[in-house]
């Protein structure tokens, strides 16, 4: 059995259980702590008619808070089978999905209290963003694999032409001087394109914002937002030795955001296929993947930053 106890002593393995360091670890798990007390307030006692105290009868598998923690960050990490994270955990296959989806959602109220989750309300984006010095982000899309659906028409809303298989996606803000995730929207088919979620969310940024896209955005162009995007060659022609430069320095400062969305993607939850089919539970793996990069990015070293606005008008 995978206990807190027995791996916290193995920095390499640990950080392969979890995405975490040992101290990044103990630095999130007050505010998980803090996180479940609140759950089990609003699950189990307020409202409820109890015969016995909470807390009372068989007590879990997963004992300490340690062990709820590491529990739900190795699911996260690895995403393995139920029935295997069960054996590995001591518990049935039934206990494994109840401890997932509970764990989940204290999870991310633990990332709430803490701030590291990204910005869900496109209505408050600007406000969320004007909190930067710099004023330069990257946007991008997300696709991420999902199973096929059994019934016809979900299969064809979910199917990808792109990626030829069945698919979720979100678009991504990245802030290109922290390289945390500013924003996510909300998860839809894979095969929408992101220029028209961009569109529907009607997204908004401060006043004299940098924005970096590819092309995959052409046209989207938010008011009073200076817009950097590679030129595409013209059609029978070529592009100038000026526009190639141009184009290769927007392309390795955007590449921030790609960096970024692999850093998010250290959890094979949002990786793999994924499996789970309870509603809407796509959307909060992707949200938490989301906040443990941001916490990650927070508890490590920044790295140094190309700067495109000074490159771009010399």
């Amino acid at each position: 059995m995978i206990i807190y106890a027995e791996v916290k002593d193995k920095p390499v393995v640990f950080r392969s259980f979890t995405s975490l360091d040992v101290a990044e670890f103990e630095q999130l798990l007050p505010a998980f702590t803090q996180a479940w007390q609140i759950y089990v307030q609003q699950e189990f006692v307020e409202g409820k008619e109890r015969q016995r105290q909470p807390g009372g009868g068989r007590k879990s598998t997963l004992a300490t808070m340690e062990d709820k923690l590491l529990f739900i960050l190795f699911y996260l990490k690895t995403y393995p089978l139920q029935e295997v994270i069960a054996f590995l955990f001591d518990m049935s296959q039934g206990q494994a999905n109840i401890w997932i989806h509970r764990l989940a959602h204290v999870l991310q109220m633990a990332l709430e209290i803490e701030g590291h989750l990204p910005e869900r309300d496109a209505t408050k984006l600007a406000e969320a963003l004007a909190k930067y010095d710099i004023l330069e982000f990257a946007i991008d899309g997300a696709e991420r694999r999902r199973q096929r659906p059994k019934d016809e028409k979900e299969q064809k809303k979910y199917y990808s032409g792109k990626k030829k298989t069945h698919t979720v996606k979100n678009n991504v803000i990245v802030h290109t001087e922290s390289r945390k995730v500013s924003y996510l929207s909300k998860t839809v088919e894979g095969k929408k394109h992101d220029k028209k979620l961009s569109d529907e969310e009607e997204l908004t940024f401060p006043p004299n914002s940098i924005l970096l896209q590819d092309t995959g955005f052409q046209g989207f162009a938010p008011d009073k937002v200076i817009v950097l995007q590679p030129k595409k060659k013209p059609r029978n022609n070529e592009l100038t030795v000026e526009e190639k430069v141009i184009n290769r320095a927007i392309s390795s400062a955007r590449i921030v955001v790609e960096n970024v969305i692999a850093g998010i993607k250290r959890c094979r939850a949002v990786k793999d296929i994924f499996r789970n089919t309870k509603r809407k539970f796509d959307d909060l793996v992707m949200e938490i993947s989301c906040g443990l990069h941001n916490f990650r990015v927070e508890s490590r070293s920044p790295q140094q930053q190309f700067n495109l606005v000074d490159f771009y008008f010399q």
